[in-house]
């Protein structure tokens, strides 16, 4: 990787070449590639809170006969989208994709449900279960009774008399 030391100094030494080094510089292109997926992920994303999941997916080259959401084993989400071969501007494609979500543990997937918007995103969520878990303040009534120290001071006679 670096160059090999030299006294000569007609070729750059490995000092040179370091101090003329920026990450910067080397880093540059690969920044650039990951905020282009960035922007083209941008309606592929997964949102878990605390009151629900969420995913969107960009299906914006499908019509929407041509994608399903499926729900299997009660928490796996399948959406599928499939097209035959079609004729576009550069030619014919075909295209298939199958994407699948696991549900969090707590969603309820009895109300999921998935929506598709006019620019091609289908969002599909599902809201998460009340959590019976969590008390909610609750008054406790009192009840009043007679002294206490005289209902175990008679407990105690009574038990003498019997022995």
């Amino acid at each position: 990787m670096f160059p090999l030391w030299y006294d000569d100094y007609s070729r750059p030494s490995s000092r040179n070449w370091i101090s003329l080094w920026s990450p910067e510089e080397e880093f540059h292109p690969l920044r650039t590639v990951l905020n282009e997926l960035a922007h083209l992920e941008k309606d592929n994303s997964i949102t878990i809170d605390k009151d629900k999941f969420q995913a969107n997916v960009d299906v914006q080259q499908f019509k929407p006969e041509e994608i399903t959401v499926k729900l299997e084993d009660d928490n796996t989400i399948i959406v599928e989208g499939k097209h035959e071969e079609k004729q576009d501007e550069h030619g014919f494609i075909s295209r298939h994709f199958i994407r699948r979500y696991v549900l969090p543990e707590g969603c309820d997937a009895q109300k999921l449900k998935s929506k598709l918007s006019s620019d091609g995103v289908l969002q599909i969520s599902a809201p998460k279960m009340p959590d019976t878990k969590q008390i909610q303040s609750k008054s406790i009534p009192i009840s009043l009774t007679g002294p206490v120290r005289n209902a175990e001071q008679k407990q105690i006679q009574s038990e003498e008399k019997k022995a």
